[in-house]
Protein backbone atom coordinates (compact mmCIF):
# COMPACT_ATOMS: atom_id res chain seq x y z
CA UNK A 1 0.00 0.00 0.00
CA UNK A 2 1.43 3.56 -1.14
CA UNK A 3 0.50 6.71 1.70
CA UNK A 4 0.28 10.02 -0.01
CA UNK A 5 -0.43 12.60 2.10
CA UNK A 6 -2.75 15.31 0.38
CA UNK A 7 -4.28 18.46 1.29
CA UNK A 8 -8.00 17.98 2.33
CA UNK A 9 -10.47 15.46 0.94
CA UNK A 10 -12.63 17.06 -1.84
CA UNK A 11 -10.51 19.58 -2.82
CA UNK A 12 -8.59 20.04 -5.98
CA UNK A 13 -5.76 18.87 -4.77
CA UNK A 14 -7.70 15.45 -3.63
CA UNK A 15 -9.32 15.26 -6.98
CA UNK A 16 -6.01 15.86 -8.85
CA UNK A 17 -4.19 13.11 -6.72
CA UNK A 18 -7.03 10.77 -7.92
CA UNK A 19 -6.41 11.33 -11.45
CA UNK A 20 -2.74 11.14 -11.62
CA UNK A 21 -2.95 7.42 -9.58
CA UNK A 22 -5.55 6.82 -11.92
CA UNK A 23 -6.67 2.99 -11.77
CA UNK A 24 -4.33 2.16 -9.24
CA UNK A 25 -6.04 4.57 -6.43
CA UNK A 26 -7.51 0.95 -4.58
CA UNK A 27 -3.73 0.72 -3.42
CA UNK A 28 -3.40 4.25 -2.78
CA UNK A 29 -4.31 5.25 0.93
CA UNK A 30 -4.68 8.60 1.86
CA UNK A 31 -4.26 11.39 4.48
CA UNK A 32 -5.51 14.62 4.43
CA UNK A 33 -3.31 17.17 6.66
CA UNK A 34 -5.24 20.47 6.98
CA UNK A 35 -2.19 22.72 6.53
CA UNK A 36 0.47 22.38 3.92
CA UNK A 37 3.19 22.09 6.64
CA UNK A 38 1.98 19.12 7.50
CA UNK A 39 1.62 17.88 3.89
CA UNK A 40 5.34 18.07 3.47
CA UNK A 41 6.11 16.51 6.66
CA UNK A 42 3.89 13.61 6.20
CA UNK A 43 6.67 12.66 4.17
CA UNK A 44 9.40 14.25 5.20
CA UNK A 45 9.04 11.90 8.59
CA UNK A 46 8.35 9.08 6.55
CA UNK A 47 4.72 8.82 7.47
CA UNK A 48 3.68 8.59 4.03
CA UNK A 49 5.19 7.83 0.81
CA UNK A 50 4.60 10.46 -1.68
CA UNK A 51 2.88 14.01 -0.82
CA UNK A 52 1.28 16.43 -3.30
CA UNK A 53 2.33 19.83 -3.35
CA UNK A 54 0.04 22.61 -5.63
CA UNK A 55 2.93 25.24 -6.83
CA UNK A 56 1.76 26.68 -9.89
CA UNK A 57 -1.75 28.30 -11.20
CA UNK A 58 -2.30 29.98 -14.77
CA UNK A 59 -4.36 32.88 -12.61
CA UNK A 60 -2.20 33.55 -9.84
CA UNK A 61 1.25 32.02 -11.24
CA UNK A 62 3.84 30.24 -8.66
CA UNK A 63 2.33 29.50 -5.30
CA UNK A 64 5.59 31.25 -3.15
CA UNK A 65 4.89 29.50 0.09
CA UNK A 66 4.90 25.98 -1.30
CA UNK A 67 7.93 26.66 -3.21
CA UNK A 68 9.48 27.82 0.11
CA UNK A 69 9.05 24.52 1.88
CA UNK A 70 10.32 22.68 -1.35
CA UNK A 71 13.27 25.00 -1.16
CA UNK A 72 14.34 25.66 2.68
CA UNK A 73 12.18 23.23 4.80
CA UNK A 74 12.39 20.04 2.97
CA UNK A 75 14.80 17.84 1.38
CA UNK A 76 12.29 15.79 -0.79
CA UNK A 77 13.05 15.58 -4.61
CA UNK A 78 10.10 15.83 -7.34
CA UNK A 79 8.96 12.79 -8.72
CA UNK A 80 6.78 13.40 -11.25
CA UNK A 81 4.24 17.02 -11.93
CA UNK A 82 0.99 17.19 -14.12
CA UNK A 83 -1.61 19.85 -14.58
CA UNK A 84 -5.09 19.67 -13.45
CA UNK A 85 -8.10 22.10 -14.35
CA UNK A 86 -9.25 23.87 -11.38
CA UNK A 87 -13.03 24.23 -11.59
CA UNK A 88 -14.75 25.88 -9.08
CA UNK A 89 -18.72 25.94 -8.29
CA UNK A 90 -21.01 27.69 -6.06
CA UNK A 91 -22.06 24.95 -3.90
CA UNK A 92 -25.05 25.41 -1.23
CA UNK A 93 -28.36 24.10 0.31
CA UNK A 94 -30.97 23.83 -3.15
CA UNK A 95 -33.35 24.36 -0.89
CA UNK A 96 -32.44 27.20 0.67
CA UNK A 97 -30.56 29.11 -2.54
CA UNK A 98 -33.07 28.01 -5.16
CA UNK A 99 -36.17 29.83 -6.01
CA UNK A 100 -39.52 28.52 -7.27
CA UNK A 101 -38.99 27.61 -11.03
CA UNK A 102 -35.47 26.15 -10.09
CA UNK A 103 -33.14 29.26 -10.27
CA UNK A 104 -30.42 30.16 -8.50
CA UNK A 105 -31.78 33.25 -5.94
CA UNK A 106 -28.38 35.10 -5.59
CA UNK A 107 -30.45 37.54 -3.27
CA UNK A 108 -30.90 34.38 -0.72
CA UNK A 109 -27.35 34.20 -0.53
CA UNK A 110 -25.56 35.77 2.86
CA UNK A 111 -22.01 34.87 2.92
CA UNK A 112 -19.75 32.79 0.30
CA UNK A 113 -16.49 31.24 1.60
CA UNK A 114 -13.46 29.11 -0.34
CA UNK A 115 -9.70 29.45 0.09
CA UNK A 116 -8.46 32.92 -0.82
CA UNK A 117 -6.90 31.31 -4.00
CA UNK A 118 -10.13 30.29 -5.13
CA UNK A 119 -12.08 33.16 -4.23
CA UNK A 120 -9.48 34.85 -6.10
CA UNK A 121 -9.97 32.39 -9.35
CA UNK A 122 -13.47 33.95 -9.15
CA UNK A 123 -13.31 37.65 -8.52
CA UNK A 124 -15.72 39.16 -11.51
CA UNK A 125 -18.65 35.99 -10.81
CA UNK A 126 -18.43 37.40 -7.23
CA UNK A 127 -18.40 40.97 -8.60
CA UNK A 128 -21.12 40.35 -10.61
CA UNK A 129 -23.48 38.24 -8.86
CA UNK A 130 -22.56 38.64 -5.10
CA UNK A 131 -21.99 41.72 -4.37
CA UNK A 132 -24.32 42.05 -1.30
CA UNK A 133 -22.66 38.97 -0.15
CA UNK A 134 -19.71 38.77 2.79
CA UNK A 135 -17.01 36.99 1.71
CA UNK A 136 -14.89 34.87 4.35
CA UNK A 137 -11.62 33.30 3.56
CA UNK A 138 -10.88 29.75 5.37
CA UNK A 139 -8.21 26.95 5.25
CA UNK A 140 -9.20 24.82 2.13
CA UNK A 141 -12.45 25.03 -0.56
CA UNK A 142 -13.39 21.50 0.86
CA UNK A 143 -13.48 23.27 4.72
CA UNK A 144 -15.93 25.71 3.43
CA UNK A 145 -18.19 23.47 1.84
CA UNK A 146 -18.59 21.74 5.28
CA UNK A 147 -19.40 24.28 7.00
CA UNK A 148 -21.97 25.61 4.67
CA UNK A 149 -23.17 22.09 5.75
CA UNK A 150 -22.88 22.66 9.19
CA UNK A 151 -24.83 26.00 9.12
CA UNK A 152 -28.21 25.14 7.18
CA UNK A 153 -30.54 27.98 7.19
CA UNK A 154 -28.21 30.96 7.09
CA UNK A 155 -28.00 31.73 3.37
CA UNK A 156 -24.47 30.56 3.14
CA UNK A 157 -23.12 28.63 0.19
CA UNK A 158 -19.38 27.80 -0.83
CA UNK A 159 -17.11 27.87 -3.71
CA UNK A 160 -15.44 24.25 -4.33
CA UNK A 161 -15.21 21.10 -6.38
CA UNK A 162 -18.11 18.59 -7.07
CA UNK A 163 -16.36 15.99 -5.13
CA UNK A 164 -16.74 18.16 -2.25
CA UNK A 165 -20.57 18.95 -3.00
CA UNK A 166 -21.71 15.26 -2.69
CA UNK A 167 -19.54 14.80 0.19
CA UNK A 168 -21.61 16.86 2.43
CA UNK A 169 -25.22 16.11 0.41
CA UNK A 170 -24.91 19.68 -0.77
CA UNK A 171 -25.72 21.05 -4.41
CA UNK A 172 -23.31 22.79 -6.72
CA UNK A 173 -26.13 25.51 -7.69
CA UNK A 174 -23.41 26.81 -10.38
CA UNK A 175 -20.94 25.55 -11.63
CA UNK A 176 -17.63 26.63 -13.46
CA UNK A 177 -17.93 30.13 -12.19
CA UNK A 178 -13.67 30.64 -12.08
CA UNK A 179 -13.39 33.79 -14.54
CA UNK A 180 -10.97 32.48 -16.72
CA UNK A 181 -12.02 28.70 -18.99
CA UNK A 182 -8.00 28.13 -18.73
CA UNK A 183 -7.57 27.67 -15.55
CA UNK A 184 -5.27 24.94 -14.53
CA UNK A 185 -3.33 24.26 -11.51
CA UNK A 186 0.23 22.59 -11.77
CA UNK A 187 1.29 19.74 -8.93
CA UNK A 188 4.13 17.96 -7.92
CA UNK A 189 4.36 14.68 -6.34
CA UNK A 190 7.47 14.77 -4.18
CA UNK A 191 9.78 11.68 -2.14
CA UNK A 192 12.25 9.76 -1.98
CA UNK A 193 11.04 6.78 -4.27
CA UNK A 194 11.13 7.35 -8.25
CA UNK A 195 7.71 7.88 -9.52
CA UNK A 196 7.05 3.86 -11.48
CA UNK A 197 2.53 4.00 -11.63
CA UNK A 198 2.84 5.54 -15.16
CA UNK A 199 4.61 6.50 -17.95
CA UNK A 200 5.25 9.21 -19.83
CA UNK A 201 6.92 10.31 -22.88
CA UNK A 202 7.69 14.12 -21.61
CA UNK A 203 10.29 14.48 -18.91
CA UNK A 204 11.38 17.92 -16.96
CA UNK A 205 14.41 18.59 -14.44
CA UNK A 206 14.07 21.45 -11.87
CA UNK A 207 17.60 22.64 -10.43
CA UNK A 208 18.10 25.55 -8.05
CA UNK A 209 20.57 27.73 -8.88
CA UNK A 210 22.91 29.76 -6.40
CA UNK A 211 24.85 33.15 -7.88
CA UNK A 212 28.30 34.01 -6.66
CA UNK A 213 27.78 37.66 -5.72
CA UNK A 214 31.17 38.88 -7.14
CA UNK A 215 30.35 37.70 -11.01
CA UNK A 216 28.80 40.52 -13.04
CA UNK A 217 27.17 38.71 -15.69
CA UNK A 218 26.29 35.22 -14.06
CA UNK A 219 22.91 34.95 -15.12
CA UNK A 220 23.31 36.12 -18.91
CA UNK A 221 26.19 33.21 -18.70
CA UNK A 222 23.92 30.84 -17.08
CA UNK A 223 21.56 31.21 -19.69
CA UNK A 224 24.12 30.90 -22.61
CA UNK A 225 24.57 27.58 -21.23
CA UNK A 226 21.10 26.28 -22.64
CA UNK A 227 20.80 28.30 -25.14
CA UNK A 228 23.64 27.16 -26.79
CA UNK A 229 22.87 23.94 -26.55
CA UNK A 230 19.53 24.35 -27.67
CA UNK A 231 17.65 23.15 -24.44
CA UNK A 232 14.26 24.21 -23.73
CA UNK A 233 13.43 26.03 -20.07
CA UNK A 234 9.66 26.39 -19.62
CA UNK A 235 10.18 28.27 -16.33
CA UNK A 236 12.40 30.54 -14.48
CA UNK A 237 11.80 32.30 -10.99
CA UNK A 238 13.51 34.24 -8.85
CA UNK A 239 13.13 33.69 -5.23
CA UNK A 240 14.76 35.63 -1.96
CA UNK A 241 17.22 33.63 -0.20
CA UNK A 242 16.40 35.05 2.84
CA UNK A 243 20.24 35.49 4.14
CA UNK A 244 21.08 38.80 2.48
CA UNK A 245 18.56 42.20 0.81
CA UNK A 246 18.85 42.02 -3.14
CA UNK A 247 20.14 38.25 -3.13
CA UNK A 248 18.36 35.74 -4.87
CA UNK A 249 18.43 32.15 -5.95
CA UNK A 250 17.15 30.47 -9.24
CA UNK A 251 14.34 27.83 -9.83
CA UNK A 252 14.91 26.54 -13.10
CA UNK A 253 12.62 24.22 -14.65
CA UNK A 254 13.97 22.90 -17.85
CA UNK A 255 11.99 20.15 -20.35
CA UNK A 256 14.61 17.42 -20.39
CA UNK A 257 15.41 14.67 -18.39
CA UNK A 258 19.29 14.62 -16.41
CA UNK A 259 19.84 11.11 -18.02
CA UNK A 260 20.95 12.86 -21.27
CA UNK A 261 24.35 13.91 -22.36
CA UNK A 262 23.69 18.00 -22.73
CA UNK A 263 22.13 18.85 -19.73
CA UNK A 264 24.77 17.82 -17.22
CA UNK A 265 26.98 19.65 -19.64
CA UNK A 266 25.45 22.45 -19.52
CA UNK A 267 25.33 22.40 -15.28
CA UNK A 268 28.69 21.73 -15.67
CA UNK A 269 29.35 24.69 -17.37
CA UNK A 270 27.10 26.78 -14.71
CA UNK A 271 29.18 25.19 -12.17
CA UNK A 272 32.22 26.29 -13.83
CA UNK A 273 31.46 30.13 -13.15
CA UNK A 274 31.16 29.54 -9.81
CA UNK A 275 27.35 29.22 -9.30
CA UNK A 276 26.04 26.91 -6.58
CA UNK A 277 23.12 24.00 -8.21
CA UNK A 278 21.02 21.82 -6.44
CA UNK A 279 19.04 19.43 -8.30
CA UNK A 280 15.53 19.87 -7.16
CA UNK A 281 14.27 16.60 -9.52
CA UNK A 282 14.79 14.86 -12.72
CA UNK A 283 10.48 13.56 -13.23
CA UNK A 284 8.31 12.27 -15.72
CA UNK A 285 5.77 15.33 -16.65
CA UNK A 286 2.29 14.42 -17.42
CA UNK A 287 -0.62 16.53 -19.21
CA UNK A 288 -4.00 16.23 -18.35
CA UNK A 289 -6.48 14.09 -20.81
CA UNK A 290 -10.27 14.98 -20.19
CA UNK A 291 -11.56 11.91 -19.60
Amino acid sequence: MIKVACLTKGSTSDEAAKYLFGAHNDSIEYTYPRMIADVFLATAEGRTDYSIIPIENTIDGSVSLHTDWLVDEVNLPIQAEWVYPSIQNLIGAASELLNDAGGLAYERITKVMSHPVAMAQCTQYLKRHLPHAELEHVGSTAEAVRIVRDNPGRGWAAIGQVSAAADNNLSVLESAVTDHDNNYTRFLLVGHEPFTIRESAAHKTSILITMPEDYPGALHQVLSAFSWRRINLSRIESRPTKKKLGNYYFLIDIEMSLNTVLLPSAIAEIEAIGCQVRILGSYPSFKYVKA
